[in-house]
């Protein structure tokens, strides 16, 4: 039996945890660094964004969601060569 989550793999290089990310609200990946970094390697949010998304609108979550995308630097993103 296979324990580890399922991932999808999406054309623009993002990876979720079992949904892809149009019909994802997190960004997480539960990869988190946020204890040790500024920016959450994993996500490639704040410590800020990550421990109040829950109480931000959907507005400021886009605006969240544009930035990781537009920066590409968090493992969400990472691709694998084949």
């Amino acid at each position: 039996m296979n324990s580890k989550p399922n991932k999808l793999k999406l054309q623009d290089g993002s990876n979720s945890l079992l949904v892809g990310d149009n019909e994802s609200d997190s960004p997480c990946i539960g990869i988190c660094s946020t204890l040790y970094d500024e920016i959450c390697q994993g996500c490639g949010r704040t410590l800020v964004e990550v421990s109040n998304w829950v109480f931000m609108t959907p507005e400021e979550k886009s605006i969240v969601w544009e930035r990781i995308r537009s920066e590409g630097t968090a493992m969400r993103f990472a691709r694998k060569e084949r």
